[in-house]
């Protein structure tokens, strides 16, 4: 409690909060969800790249949270809150602290360990120095927090009820995509056509859900890869500032490959229940239909430099804008606030247009 009430007077009310929705639920009957793991990129990172001394894919300056409580930067790739903080939010929890900023921490009500750069594949955006935490190591660290809350809990039995309940949140694979593109892939990767380094990505990303189910993990989120070819960066490689679809293709093809694994570990595990998030199908029909949600400009960044404010990316001497809230993109490749929001709310609709092969609501209740 001491340690909540030092957090300031606002999460000392949201934990208030959660004490009378306990009750409250447990009156109605409604399940609750006792704590949220997030995994993946910087669409989730909170703050984890800050404790990486050799990172250079850091957010911990501004322009990077001018809209967040205090308007200070807090290593999220956002103006404000991004989609781990909104997923918090639906499901009465505080936002899952920065699992770097705090390893002894007790983490009753969840953790964050992703990180900005990384993706399903070892090597991706850590061919030299090790820029990010990689997923593999995320997990491990989920096998630390794990151990701690079998400690604090008194049991094995007592972990497993909390880690069934437990939702883990994933969002990773964009940077695999833009690392298959780039010229800093691993030698052994190089050569690899498009159709095997996707087999790749999924059996690796497999084998690590399978880890997470291994340690009592029930109940997962995984969020498909976003257009990333409509992002300013690579709006502005393309010479009419279309989105490259390449890149888009690819996008495609690795959410093809997440639909395909998804059923087959529901079927090779028992209680495996997963939500497929169709997020590419959310945010382009925000980015073809901008005015029927109240956005304006879907091209440019809102933070940078250059063409599409693309060319330097969001660092202190670059410019910002001031209307964010009609901004699709933050920065060269991160949404804004609004955006996260918009996407997250489509998740929690309890409706099935983009969500399989369940709704939020039906997987807490489970």
């Amino acid at each position: 409690m001491d340690s909540i009430l030092r957090r300031g007077p606002a999460a000392a009310v949201l934990l208030s909060v959660q004490i009378i929705l306990y009750f409250y639920c447990g009156l109605t009957g409604a399940k609750t969800v006792p704590a949220l793991y997030v995994f993946g990129d910087s669409l989730v990172d909170s703050g984890n790249n800050n404790c990486l001394p050799l990172s250079i894919l850091r957010a911990d300056f501004v322009h990077n949270g001018i809209d967040y409580i205090g308007r200070k930067p807090t290593g999220r790739f956002s103006n404000g809150k991004n989609a781990a903080d909104f997923v918090a939010e639906q499901l009465k929890l505080l936002p899952p602290p920065p699992y770097l900023s705090r390893r002894n921490g007790t983490f009753a009500t969840g953790a964050n360990f992703a990180s900005g750069g990384s993706g399903i594949l070892n090597t991706t955006n850590n061919a030299i120095v090790e820029q990010n935490i990689p997923m593999r190591r995320q997990l491990w660290y989920f096998s630390q927090v794990r151990a701690k809350r079998v400690q604090d809990l008194g049991s094995e039995s007592a972990a497993l009820e909390h880690f069934s309940q437990s939702i883990l949140f994933f969002v990773v694979g964009s940077n695999d995509v833009l690392n298959f593109a780039g010229t800093n892939k691993s030698k052994s990767l190089r050569d690899l056509p498009a159709d095997q380094y996707v087999a790749l990505m999924g059996s690796t990303f497999k084998t690590m859900l399978k880890a997470a189910h291994t340690m009592g993990a029930r109940k997962f989120v995984i969020a498909a890869l976003p257009p990333i070819g409509c992002a300013p960066k690579q709006r502005s490689e393309i010479a009419d500032g279309e989105c490259n679809m390449k890149a888009n293709s690819m996008c495609e093809k690795v959410n093809a490959e997440f639909s395909r694994i998804l059923p087959e570990l529901k079927s090779e595990l028992v209680d495996f229940h997963y939500i497929f998030f169709d997020t590419y199908r959310v945010l382009m029909n925000l980015i073809q239909n901008p005015e029927n949600y109240g956005f304006t400009e879907t091209r440019s960044a809102c933070c940078g430099l250059g063409k599409l404010r693309s060319d330097i990316p969001c660092i202190p001497v670059a410019l910002f804008c001031s209307n964010r809230s009609n901004h699709v993109f933050w920065d060269i490749y991160h949404p804004t606030e609004r955006v996260a929001r918009f996407a997250i709310d489509a998740l929690f609709s309890d409706s099935s247009e983009y969500v399989t092969p369940i709704t939020i609501s039906q997987l807490i209740e489970l």
